[in-house]
């Protein structure tokens, strides 16, 4: 597994935008799936966005596309999510989490977690 940790949230009005990190720690970053996924209080973590391994492929939540976009630099071992046009109901801890392998869209599929960064997004 790789030890990743998030880094980028904060507190924001409607319609902002805000970028996260995700740095990781390994010997084989390059060959990891990447994956964001964010969880409300006392809702259900939720699939947001992922990136296969070379960033060729990518993969978004019905609710973000055309506002999020992520993307990895492999040289810098990390993986972005670039939050525009934010609304309120994104507000939530959003975490990284890395597979290696293919990834996925659901937290089962993914082997390795980040400990979260705070998106608060106000009306």
């Amino acid at each position: 597994q790789v030890r990743l940790v998030e880094s980028g949230g904060g507190l924001v009005q409607a319609g902002d935008s805000l970028r996260l990190s995700c740095a990781a720690s390994g010997r084989t970053f390059s060959s990891y799936a990447m994956a964001w996924f964010r969880q409300a209080p006392d809702k259900e973590r939720e699939f947001v966005a992922t990136i296969s391994w070379s960033g060729g492929s990518t993969h978004y939540a019905a609710s973000v596309k055309g506002r999020f976009t992520i993307s990895r630099d492999n040289a810098k071992n990390t993986v972005y999510l670039q939050m525009n046009s934010l609304k309120p109901e994104d507000t939530a801890v959003y975490y990284c989490a890395a597979d290696l392998g293919f990834g996925g869209n659901v937290p089962s599929d993914f082997d390795s977690w980040g400990q979260g960064t705070q998106v608060t997004v106000s009306s």
